[in-house]
């Protein structure tokens, strides 16, 4: 198992029951956490399609991707801006399958409004910055999951 980043995210190196690893790493821990896996074959998808490819990165806002503990009992109209009026905070720029995209700007207000992403798809999600994305995938191509 790898460790990227500060966040608890995790690439697992082996194939393994992920029912026992969830099991076994939430006894571990000293609080309550929901934990969300996704497959390497998701991320190499989802860094092939790059939904920000299109658009240069800008000083101060921040892409991110939010993985849906499953996929979403709700589909709101995309874009979404948070707050709807005046200056914003968080965009969310598309959705697909268990991902939502998006970007917010480096500000503590916008913690507050990652914390909707739950509401808004209607499950429980996570985040994590495109570049913990990036560097997962340096991961996997370093040692492919199965590959020891």
């Amino acid at each position: 198992m790898v460790n990227v980043g500060a966040a608890g995210t995790f690439v697992l190196r082996k194939p393994l029951s992920l029912a026992k690893f969830r099991a076994e790493l939430l006894e571990k821990l000293p609080f309550v956490s929901e934990v969300v896996f996704c497959g390497a074959r998701d991320l190499v998808r989802l860094e092939r399609e790059n939904p920000f490819a299109t658009e240069p990165a800008r000083p101060g806002i921040v892409r991110f991707v939010s993985i849906l503990a499953k996929a979403g009992r709700i589909r709101p109209s995309i874009p979404i801006t948070l707050p709807p009026n005046g200056e914003w905070f968080l965009r969310v720029v598309a959705s697909k399958s268990r991902f939502v995209f998006g970007e917010y700007r480096r500000q503590m207000k916008t913690i507050s409004y990652l914390g909707q992403i739950d509401k808004l798809f209607g499950v429980r999600a996570t985040t994590r910055n495109w570049n913990t994305i990036v560097a997962i995938m340096r991961v996997l191509r370093r040692n492919p999951v199965g590959a020891g």
